[in-house]
């Protein structure tokens, strides 16, 4: 065996060595990648239900929405006739009312006005 003989089987070793040594991490690499993709099939699967019942949610809140919206559709119209008829209300008996009213004060102060005249009337002639 000569010397070149000897570096070539002492550079196989090394390259022999250097192979096993960037093995080891390539395997570990395989593994974490292999790892990663069972992980993100189990997100995978476990999505589908989830969005399932995200979809179920979105319907019954429409559902309650238009039935919500139905509720304040009548209360408006509500609100409208309670609206119109206050307003016939107070065209139709409003002024009348007020008429009565002011009539009824009127007369009130005048009796309360005689009254008055007529006891000093009285007080005078007693004082006499």
């Amino acid at each position: 065996m000569s010397a070149g003989q000897i570096a070539a089987l002492i550079a196989a070793g090394a390259f022999v060595v250097l192979v096993v040594l960037l093995a080891i991490p390539l395997i570990k690499l395989g593994k974490t990648l292999d790892a990663a993709t069972e992980a993100i099939e189990r997100t995978n699967s476990n999505t589908d239900p989830l969005l399932i019942g995200a979809n179920e949610t979105i319907t019954h809140v429409n559902t309650q929405l238009e039935r919500v919206d139905a509720v304040t559709a009548n209360a408006q119209a509500v609100t409208g006739n309670v609206s119109a008829l206050t307003s016939v209300f107070t065209a139709t008996l409003g002024g009348p009312l007020v008429k009565t009213a002011a009539l009824s004060y009127g007369l009130s102060k005048a009796i309360k006005a005689r009254k008055k005249k007529s006891a000093l009337k009285a007080a005078r002639k007693a004082g006499k």
